[in-house]
């Protein structure tokens, strides 16, 4: 939000009519657009369109407009009337002025030259892509928490980078160029300001001059540079290779972004079809992206999908000859690779992808229409959706047989859309006894079964599903071929079977791995140009020498897709035409570009060297910053975009530009936060309310039930005014098209950016998924209300506050060091494990503590304050320039706790009067006999044997006992 948005959102001033007015009520004119006032009884929001200005107010359910209202002749002008906001504490005023304080003075700015014998601190957000759309409540979650762990190391004397930049290549803004005819630089320079003044206002501690975006040719060069060591050694190369291309959008789509066979942004069909591509042989990592993941701390769940990704299998590559139609062996042999090889004798059929090499080849005439009109169908879907395991099987026969190579039976060849064409070798033996997709598709197409491996408990063997497991081989012995494994147990008969073919050059032991080569190039404009070029006289390619980067883009005029296939760079035909730097020969660029997953592969790295025009990043800063000590980031992002950027670290450090093996030492995956909870209610024809749990099979529709008509009742939810009708509760993630994001620029002007701070952390666990619910952030707005009024004072009749606080210099008590010890140690420990809600606890219970005390020493308010300060930034500076600091309380000392005011240092000491026990009293231990006496004396329990009573004396035992004799013969004398 702009300087001059907020000040909208603050205040009104007294300026020219037209006066806008809200009932009796008048307001004064604004020059600026829109302005929100609240209070108990009605909430409003002004517009204003030049001199026409009206005012929308919301009061026991209705909406009026002045404006209709005068022009009806329904309101009379009334006198002027000064209008008083009152608000808990003055907000309004304290965030935009810190938050000038901070951009002014350049508070968060981490020096280039740092001391380095301080220790670092790296926390780093996942960098956002600047839609148009701007923020929405679930973006602070993860940012609010980096900040609140920069905050509290800067405290505790670490030198701290905590940056932020755009990743702003990519579909989304081209699509809305070609839309619109606006040039997708202008769209993303759009966003990124609309996006940066939305983190500014909520007091992030970004050091903005580290500020990066991934579309400016200063950092795209070193992408581009990047992109040629890779091809220097071999890791970037061009092949054919089956892609998603989408005809409408006019590129290709990786396979996460093809959501049931059409594109994830507009809904298009997707189909496969072979293309020359740029690709990153990240395969050639694949055992060290496996290994050092150990080592890591990260979320397990997030480990497990990498290396569910990566998916290293060892087994066998085996060798199936094809058999001509009157079953003689042919010329050509299928390969296909298995982790089982000791169920060979158990292959009843083989399958191969639709888009195996050899296939057409293989299709008999009479089967050949059938398969083409099913390879059709399988090259319009997703390699997910083609892998469901819950999916119905389909298959297509080919019409040729194969020889299994021992058993000598001839199989048929089968096409089916579960094998992929990208993994292993693209064809499989199918074994239906001991896998359940092959089972699956074996009972649906009536092909043999035949069990080879029997489990040890053998009433697996007859349960009539697939057995998976290990156990015995049997039914799997021919002496023609000289293979007998009958008896062994599985392991011993998988070697014995690679052995054999070996040996008879009919396989070979092989490490497999699910993990493709990168597809690296996209048919789009807004994109990195990749740094080649083509001779034209013979094709070769030749990369640009490194002092001509960047390579930037041409200025298009047309970003819409070429129908060709052709990129739409092709269209600049002047920037396509080019020569050859070291020869002179004539020559055209690469057409393609890199995808939107290049720039954000390495960025981390140039945050610590942004402005270096000489090298990605100086040697000493690397070695200072590495690694990130905190990654913070979605989960959607935990297998692609992490596992790229640890290939290209890992190729960074091989060729010695990065000293540590590992970009993220910590990666931390906050929780989504949801759309507020729905309620929604069945209605049948008739109109009539219908209970979900009915069980009714009448038609019905759905009808949405204002929150305020529902009310909890057990463990559902049911109407107000008919309990018997039990409602469906549920949330959404946040999105345009379900019309329930919360835009946090409207929780700031009502509630303030620390309240949104703070409620966001105070939802709960930072890794949880949570339920937004606006009315939730009262009860820490109120939190905050009763800590300024506790330091500062209650509001004046005006709604202002005095300057200065209420602290005194007083020492403070023993009990008051203990509860504030007490918090320090809390919060301290909470923001280090990242349970800030609990943080927010402790602070909550040491407020409550703190009411009750009739003095508040300034040593314990301002340690407080600091302790408040990570959270709620913009008040704890106002609270401690009020409290007499010039300065910034960005860099103080954060409070340490000391253990000795956290031991218990109270005791219960029995009280006896005349040698019986008649209650006890709570006492420090180094209590004396005479405080001790008076506590007892003021105790409710046994003020009534001591009040008003004559004392023969007092046995006082320090920590054990206090005995009070009384003079009993003065006693009986006075009754």
């Amino acid at each position: 939000m702009s300087y001059g948005h907020a000040q909208l959102h603050l205040q009104l001033q007294a300026l020219p009519p037209p006066p806008l007015r809200f009932g009796s009520v008048l307001f004064p004119s604004h020059p600026i657009q829109s302005k929100r006032i609240r209070n108990s009884s009605f909430s409003l929001r002004l517009y204003h369109n030049g001199s026409k200005s009206s005012v929308f107010g919301r009061k026991s359910g209705v909406i009026r407009s002045s404006v209709a209202e005068e022009a009806n002749g329904a309101a009379e002008p009334k006198p002027k009337q000064q209008v008083t906001v009152k608000r808990p504490y003055p907000f309004h005023e304290i965030e935009l002025k810190w938050q000038r304080y901070w951009e002014e003075n350049q508070t968060f700015r981490t020096p280039d030259e740092i001391d380095t014998s301080k220790p670092k601190y790296y926390v780093l957000d996942m960098f956002p892509y600047p839609s148009g759309a701007g923020l929405h409540v679930g973006h602070p979650l993860g940012y609010t928490a980096t900040d609140i762990l920069a905050r509290l190391k800067r405290m505790q004397g670490y030198n701290v980078l905590h940056p932020m930049g755009w990743d702003a290549f990519g579909l989304p803004a081209e699509q809305y160029a070609i839309e619109t005819g606006t040039h997708p630089k202008i769209t993303t320079l759009k966003n990124i300001d609309r996006f940066r003044s939305q983190l500014k206002s909520l007091g992030f501690s970004y050091d903005w001059d580290r500020e990066i975006s991934t579309t400016e040719p200063e950092y795209y060069r070193w992408t581009q540079w990047i992109f040629l060591q890779l091809l220097k050694r071999g890791l970037a190369y061009q092949a054919e290779v089956p892609v998603n291309w989408c005809p409408a959008l006019g590129t290709v789509l990786a396979n996460e972004e093809v959501v049931d066979g059409v594109s994830e942004r507009g809904g298009h069909p997707v189909i496969r079809k072979p293309m020359k591509q740029w690709m990153l042989k990240i395969t050639a990592y694949a055992d060290r992206l496996l290994e050092d993941l150990d080592d890591l701390d990260w979320p397990e769940s997030i480990k497990e999908m990498q290396r569910n990704w990566i998916g290293r299998s060892e087994g066998a590559e085996m060798d199936f000859p094809i058999l001509s139609s009157d079953g003689q062996e042919r010329d050509t042999k299928i390969t296909i690779y298995t982790t089982r090889p000791d169920t060979i004798f158990g292959a009843t059929y083989l399958v191969v992808a639709p888009e195996h090499p050899l296939l057409s080849s293989l299709v008999s005439t009479a089967q050949r229409k059938s398969v083409e009109e099913y390879t059709d169908l399988a090259s319009r879907k997703s390699d997910l959706e083609r892998t469901e395991l819950q999916k119905e099987k389909t298959g297509v026969f080919s019409g040729c047989y194969a020889k299994n190579p021992v058993s000598g039976e001839a199989i048929p060849i089968w096409v089916a859309d579960y094998v992929l064409g990208s993994y292993g070798t693209g064809a499989i033996m199918a074994v239906p006894a001991h896998d359940t997709r092959d089972l699956e598709f074996a009972s649906k197409f009536d092909i043999p079964i035949r069990w080879v491996v029997m489990p040890d408990d053998r009433n697996l063997s007859g349960s009539g599903k697939a057995y998976s497991g290990e156990g015995t081989v049997v039914n799997s012995s021919n002496s023609t071929v000289g293979l007998d494994i009958n008896g062994l147990s599985s392991k011993e008969a998988a070697s014995k079977v690679i052995e054999w073919a070996d040996k008879t050059a009919n396989g070979k032991k092989k490490v497999n791995y699910k993990l493709r080569d990168w597809l690296y190039a996209r048919q789009r404009y807004w994109g990195e140009p990749i740094p080649v070029v083509f001779l034209d006289d013979n094709g070769e390619t030749v990369p640009l020498l490194e002092t001509e980067l960047p390579l930037t883009l041409p200025e298009l005029d047309d970003f819409s897709p070429t129908g060709t296939g052709e990129p739409p760079l092709s269209k600049s035909v002047s920037w396509v035409k080019t020569k050859d730097p070291l020869t002179g020969k004539p020559a055209r660029r690469e057409t393609s570009t890199m995808p939107q997953w290049a720039g954000s592969c390495w960025y981390y790295l140039r945050f610590m060297d942004p402005k270096n025009s000489k090298e990605v990043v100086a040697k000493t800063k690397e070695m200072y910053w590495s690694p990130v000590d905190v990654y913070v980031g979605g989960a959607e992002h935990a297998v692609l975009h992490l596992l790229y950027s640890r290939f290209w670290h890992k190729v960074l450090y091989d060729i010695g530009i990065v000293s540590t093996k590992e970009p993220f030492k910590c990666v931390i995956n906050q929780g989504i936060i949801l759309g507020e909870v729905q309620y929604i209610a069945y209605k049948d024809s008739d109109g009539n309310f219908i209970s979900v749990d009915s069980g009714t099979s009448v038609e019905y529709h759905q009808e949405l039930i204002p929150e305020e008509k529902v009310m909890k009742s057990g463990d559902s939810f049911v109407m107000k005014d008919n309990p018997n009708i039990c409602l469906i509760a549920r949330s959404h993630k946040m999105s345009k098209s379900r019309g329930n994001v919360v835009n946090p620029d409207d929780v700031v002007s009502e509630y303030g950016a620390d309240s949104l701070r703070l409620y966001e952390m105070f939802m709960g666990p930072l890794r949880d998924s949570k339920t937004w619910n606006t009315s939730g952030i009262e009860g820490v707005h109120r939190f905050l209300g009763r800590t300024w009024r506790l330091i500062v004072g209650s509001p004046l009749s005006d709604g202002t506050f005095k300057d200065g606080t209420l602290v005194t210099d007083e020492d403070p008590t023993l009990e008051q060091l203990r509860s504030l010890h007490k918090c320090i140690a809390k919060v301290t420990e909470e923001i280090e494990a990242t349970r800030f809600n609990t943080g927010i606890s402790a602070m909550m219970e040491f407020l409550n503590v703190a009411y009750k005390w009739k003095k508040h020493p300034r040593l314990i308010i301002e340690a407080f304050v600091l302790l408040l300060s990570p959270y709620a930034p913009h008040m704890a500076e106002e609270l401690w320039f009020r409290l007499g600091h010039s300065k910034s309380l960005a860099y103080e000392p954060f409070p340490k706790v000391d253990p000795a005011f956290l031991k218990e240092s109270t005791i219960v000491l029995p009280v006896q009067i005349n040698g019986k026990t008649r209650g006890t009293i709570q006492v420090e231990e180094t209590c004396s006999e005479e405080n001790a006496f008076q506590l007892a004396s003021r105790d409710e329990k046994l003020s009534k044997y001591l009040n008003g009573k004559v004392i023969k004396k007092r046995i006082f035992v320090p920590g054990k006992i206090l005995n009070v004799i009384l003079d009993l013969q003065n006693v009986k004398a006075t009754v």
